[in-house]
């Protein structure tokens, strides 16, 4: 049985490229890096290409389990640099290092990821590699943006630009049951 998936699209879902469901060979795993749900809503609903469009996710699991999507897999996202044509992505509703991301002091990830949100994003991907024959690689946003930038709190140290989903994702549990193979940039 397929996982019940709230449709929530974001305001400019149409002016975001179509593509076929053929082209996508990826999904991407990310971690919100926010509070809860509605901010994540919030922030993907705010316009920032000139195109009218923002940057987001196709789909969000809540730490419940609740899945939410917010832009169709036939459509090109925002959400991973150099990738984005050929990926579907995936935020996991968790604080990363929210609310200081490039302070380097903290750097450390300390939310685990609730079983019930694990269990639905393995749902997810079962269902997905159903409506796109082609997937069949996963990453994390950590494995593909590997770029670092200057410290928050000294401009002196460097830090990672993306770490989700971050050292407590639990990797080999998800990559036992979804079948996908895990690539790195």
């Amino acid at each position: 049985m397929p996982p019940l998936i709230h449709d929530h699209p974001l305001p400019y879902v149409d002016r975001l490229a179509a593509r076929p469901a053929d082209t996508v060979t990826l999904v991407v795993i990310h971690c919100t890096e926010l509070p809860d749900l509605a901010t994540a809503r919030e922030y993907g609903e705010r316009v920032q290409h000139e195109s009218g469009t923002g940057n987001s996710g196709h789909y969000y699991i809540d730490r419940d389990g609740r899945i939410e999507r917010y832009v169709p897999g036939t459509r090109v996202a925002h959400q991973v640099r150099g990738c984005n044509p050929h990926s579907i992505g995936i935020e996991l509703v968790n604080l990363g290092r929210y609310p200081h991301w490039w302070d380097s002091r903290q750097q450390t990830m300390t939310e685990p990821y609730p079983d019930a949100q694990i269990a639905a994003l393995v749902e997810l991907l079962t269902q997905l590699q159903r409506e796109f024959p082609a997937l069949r690689e996963i990453a994390g946003h950590e494995d593909l943006d590997t770029a670092r930038m200057p410290a928050s709190d000294d401009p002196s140290l460097e830090v990672a630009r993306k770490l989700d989903p971050g050292p407590l994702f639990p990797w080999e549990a998800v990559l036992a049951r979804c079948g996908l193979r895990r690539i790195r940039a």
